[in-house]
C-alpha cells in the first residue's frame, strides 16, 4: 500500500490529522529526552554520604553554611531537602526543621512534575486524533465511490486501509507517551521517598547533637 511512497506522501494519506500527530510525537520526544536527563542528572547522589557529612559537619561544629553552599550546588531533590533543613537549622536551631524540610518537598516535586502532564496529554488525545483522522479518511473515501458512481469493495477497502493510517500514528504516539509519563511519576514517587527520609534522618541527627 505504501510501496514506492514518500514520507510526506504517506502523511497526506491520512490528512491533516497526521502531521498535527507529527508535531505531538516532536513535543513527545524532546520532553522524554529532556526528562531522562534531568531525572538522570538528579538520582546521582549518595545520601548515606551526605547525611554522614550533615553528620560530621554539626558534631564538628564546623561552617554548616559550607555545607548547605554543597547541597545547593548539587542541585538535586535530596541535597535541596538537606539544604533546606540545615539552613532552618543556622536561622533558628532545632526549630521547624521539619516544616522547612517539608515545604522544599512540595517545591522539589512540582519541579519534578514540570512538563510530565504534557506526555499524559498526549497519550490521552493523540489515539482520537488518530481515529478521527481514519474517520475522516473513510468519508472521504465513500464520498469519493459516491462521486465516481462505481469501484466496488476494491476500492473501499483500498480507502479505508490507507486511513487507518492515522490510526496507528495516533497508537504510536500514544504508547511512548503513556510508558515513558508512567516511568516518570514512578521516578518522583522514588524522589519523594527519598526526600522524607532524609528529613527523619537529619532529624534524629540534629537531635543527637
Amino acid at each position: 500500500m505504501f510501496a514506492g511512497k514518500s514520507f510526506f506522501e504517506i502523511l497526506a494519506l491520512g490528512g491533516w490529522t497526521l502531521y498535527i500527530l507529527l508535531i505531538i510525537s516532536i513535543i513527545s520526544i524532546s520532553v522524554i529526552i529532556l526528562k531522562i536527563i534531568e531525572f538522570s542528572r538528579k538520582s546521582k547522589v549518595d545520601i548515606t554520604d551526605l547525611l554522614k557529612r550533615a553528620k560530621e559537619t554539626l558534631v564538628k561544629g564546623e561552617n554548616v553554611n559550607v555545607l548547605i553552599g554543597y547541597c545547593v550546588l548539587m542541585d538535586c531533590p535530596v541535597s535541596n531537602t538537606i539544604a533546606a533543613g540545615l539552613q532552618r537549622f543556622t536561622e533558628t536551631g532545632n526549630s521547624n526543621i521539619e516544616e522547612a524540610m517539608k515545604r522544599k518537598i512540595s517545591t522539589e516535586v512540582m519541579k519534578l512534575e514540570k512538563y510530565t502532564t504534557i506526555l499524559a496529554t498526549i497519550g490521552a488525545v493523540s489515539v482520537y486524533i488518530g481515529l478521527f483522522g481514519t474517520v475522516l479518511g473513510i468519508i472521504r473515501s465513500f464520498h469519493d465511490i459516491s462521486l465516481a458512481g462505481s469501484g466496488g469493495i476494491s476500492v473501499v477497502i483500498g480507502g479505508v486501509s490507507e486511513s487507518l493510517v492515522a490510526t496507528a500514528a495516533g497508537l504510536s504516539v500514544a504508547i511512548p507517551a503513556v510508558v515513558a509519563y508512567n516511568f516518570f511519576s514512578r521516578s518522583i514517587d522514588k524522589f519523594v521517598v527519598e526526600m522524607e527520609y532524609v528529613i527523619s534522618a537529619l532529624k534524629e541527627i540534629i537531635d543527637g547533637l
